[in-house]
């Protein structure tokens, strides 16, 4: 592999077309004889459904109306327990879960008409905290309201509580709901008929998630489904396994009306009816000696499903792994549980379940450390994970690690030492408290466990006679820069300029199956594939006779022009394969849970005003260790975008439940943190090539969620003094804590 174009910033592939507007969103798209659709929604959190009334004054006979009965094939999203319906059928289980569609042609007639309906509804008892789901307050889901459960052991932690000279150390800790709030809301277009199929084009990550759902919900062949993704302004999770609602909504009414619809969600729909992160709440108890030595981690992990299943297993399964972070313990326990809530059901975002239980370990040992009376960063160096050392689910760390060196970059980055010395001194009698804090951690890439051998992700790579290649996948991109880094790497994996190379777009139709866009697997496993297949395609022109290395781009041309003359089509496919020696138990959850994990150590310096008790970040320093970095640019990109993601999640995000319903579901009183309220953010990585990823490079989207939260909260406690263990620490968590605080002194 030559190396031209990785580890350097080309320009983005798909960036000139959008600076200068040319790239076209579902929005900026219109098809003939198109309908608008909407949908009617529930207003009570759980339910049953008496009657349906379509009020006075709307030609009702113009409009497409879908209801349950109408749906062709089966009536659930298929996903993982297809347990969520396209449309509630007598039973409601959250609040704006969709009951009935309408589609018109005039957008405006079609709202009016929407707020005509009335659905009336019986309402049942309903559950809305994780608390009550798990004290079976009502039976809401299942027998139990637990969508699933893991147990992971290691060693035996019953033995350890009563050897003597332990100090054994508790605490519980809590975040809360995040909406992603990507620029672009959801939308679709849709064309459908039994004699033609049904043919998706809209905003998303998965296309090929869409296309499985759409199979089953209009039981048709799979080539009588087409999805193809529109360009895609952000999605962050929030775009993963919701637009097979969407699409099949659109679908539905398209198939009835014989015409084709488009449905554009506006902000406040998407909002308050759309996933959005799992709350979670988790219990620590630690043994560790005097001398720091952790030897006991007692973990119980629990999170917020909503009603219905979507992704809550897998969620779950990520936060569970990544529960005990990056030290080497020799006894753990970790009990976790997804369970059912009268909320829309909550699923993927960046981090996947990882910020959650990461954000409660980094809180908890910084309380570990003051027990035993040792700075936070002595603590986590004498217990962090080296190679050869083995995890919570006994994987071992077979690569090179040293969360030290990580660890003295991020000090020497942020002058931490002597920062904590001068703001412990200065706060004395100052209403403006400054504090610095850090977080260690790592975030494994690629679907946890066997998921990647199940998957069998196929990426292909295509020559063409003029000597050009078009990587083939279904890998989306989604504004984190997908096309480019595919075409970096197929470039130098054929030793050709980055022009020379064009990533399809994710079409059903024309783009094998790689496997979603999600857990931070496209760089890392969906860019070994197009690694793979690029060269693949030279060995079938080398074993042809048209190509010796070295070459030139006039030669690599020439040979595919001669090829395809003679042969036809130049294809080439790689398929996944699972490396020796990765093993995993599914039974037990325990073994290989990823081929490679991305290390990491934040800091955050912050100030708290006591006075308006507003926290705010005022620097941060990242230091990461991700593989080889293909793109510098975006790279840090991620970071920055993931960090800031980080401070809003814990500063400003406070999603407000009202009856199960989100209260404040928009932008003018869902807070979030603008360019004023983000610090600079100083990104540092180390280069450590793995070799199961392309030109060495690991997963690294989800990494920065993971850290900001507790860096943060770490700051907040050293400049207040005051420990806080849930996040949004909004000003009046901050005033509550701080005047409690007062009133004790």
């Amino acid at each position: 592999m030559s190396d031209q174009n990785i580890g350097k910033p080309v320009p983005r592939k798909e960036g000139r077309a959008k600076v200068t507007g040319a790239a076209r969103y579902v929005d900026d798209l219109a098809v003939p004889g198109m309908l608008y659709g909407v949908t009617v929604r529930s207003h009570v959190a759980r339910g049953r459904i008496s009657e349906i009334i379509f009020g006075d004054r709307i030609p009702w006979d113009e409009f497409t109306v879908v209801t349950a009965r109408d749906i062709p094939g089966a009536n659930a999203v298929a996903l993982i327990l297809n347990d969520q319906p396209y449309l509630a059928d007598r039973i409601v289980n959250h609040a704006e879960e969709p009951i009935l569609l309408l589609a018109h042609e005039d957008k405006y007639l079609l709202e009016e008409a929407r707020r005509a309906v009335r659905v009336e509804i019986e309402p049942l008892p309903a559950v809305f905290s994780i608390e009550d789901s798990l004290a079976k307050k009502e039976i809401v889901w299942g027998e139990d309201n637990v969508f699933k459960s893991f147990l992971v052991e290691k060693g035996n932690v019953d033995e350890v509580w009563d050897s003597p000279g332990l100090v054994v150390v508790e605490g519980v800790y809590a975040t809360g709901a995040q909406e992603q709030l990507y620029i672009e809301t959801n939308g679709v277009i849709a064309t459908a008929s039994r004699e033609e199929g049904v043919v998706v084009q809209g905003s998303m990550q998965c296309p090929y998630y869409v296309h499985k759902a759409l199979v089953k919900l209009f039981d048709l062949p799979e080539d009588k489904v087409r999805v193809i993704q529109t360009e895609t302004g952000g999605g962050f999770g929030g775009k993963e396994e919701y637009p097979s609602m969407i699409a099949g909504h659109a679908a539905l009414l398209a198939w009835k009306s014989g015409r084709p619809v488009k449905m554009i969600y506006d902000r406040a729909e998407d909002m308050t009816a759309t996933t959005k992160r799992h709350p979670s709440r988790t219990r620590h108890r630690t043994a560790v000696t005097r001398a720091g030595q952790l030897l006991g981690m007692e973990i119980d992990f629990v999170i917020d499903g909503g009603a219905y299943a979507t992704l809550s297993a897998v969620v779950l399964s990520r936060g569970t792994i990544h529960a005990a972070g990056p030290y080497n313990c020799p006894n753990v326990r970790i009990r976790s549980r997804a369970v059912a809530t009268n909320a829309p059901p909550h699923g993927a975002f960046r981090g996947f379940g990882a910020p959650q239980s990461i954000f409660a370990l980094e809180r908890h040992l910084d309380k570990v450390a003051a027990a035993v009376g040792l700075a936070p960063e002595e603590l986590r160096r004498r217990n962090f994970i080296s190679r050869g050392e083995t995890t919570a689910t006994g994987q071992v760390i077979r690569e090179e690690v040293d969360m030290g060196a990580l660890l003295d970059r991020a000090f020497e980055l942020s002058d931490y030492h002597a920062k904590r010395e001068r703001f412990s001194r200065e706060n004395v009698g100052n209403k403006i408290k400054r504090g610095i804090g850090f977080a260690s951690f790592m975030h494994g890439a690629g679907f946890t466990g066997s998921g990647e051998k199940y998957l069998q992700s196929v990426v292909g790579c295509e020559a063409t006679a003029e000597g050009r290649v078009r990587v083939l996948a279904a890998s989306t991109e989604i504004g984190q820069g997908t096309n480019t880094i595919f075409a970096q790497i197929a470039a130098d994996a054929l030793g050709l300029d980055y022009e020379r190379v064009e990533v399809v777009r994710p079409d059903t139709a024309s783009v094998p199956n790689s496997g979603p866009t999600v857990a931070s697997r496209t760089c890392m496993i969906v860019g070994k594939l197009v690694e793979s297949a690029a060269l693949q395609l030279k060995q079938t022109l080398a074993g042809a006779g048209l190509l010796q290395e070295p070459y030139t781009a006039e030669e690599f041309e020439r040979a595919c022009r001669e090829y395809i003359e003679k042969n036809g089509a130049l294809k080439s496919f790689s398929q996944y394969r699972q490396p020796e020696g990765v093993e995993w138990d599914d039974e037990h959850y325990r073994g290989d849970a990823y081929g490679a994990y991305a290390w990491a150590v934040y800091v955050a310096e912050v100030s708290v005003d006591t006075l308006t008790y507003e926290a705010r970040v005022e620097d941060f320093v990242a230091v990461q260790e991700v593989g080889r970095v293909i793109h510098p640019v975006l790279a840090a990109g991620q970071i920055e975008g993931g960090v800031a993601q980080g401070v809003g999640w814990t500063l400003y995000e406070s999603v407000v439940w009202a009856g199960g319903r989100m209260a404040n579901g928009q932008m003018t009183n869902y807070i979030i943190p603008t360019s004023a309220d983000i610090p600079p953010i100083r990104v540092h990585f180390f280069e450590n090539p793995y070799a199961g990823g392309p030109a060495g490079a690991k997963g690294i989207g989800e990494l920065p969620m993971d850290g900001p939260a507790p860096a943060i909260l770490n700051a907040v406690e050293h400049a207040t003094g005051v420990r806080f263990d849930s996040v949004p620490l909004t000003p009046e968590a901050i005033m509550e804590a701080l005047e409690g605080e007062a009133v004790k002194a």
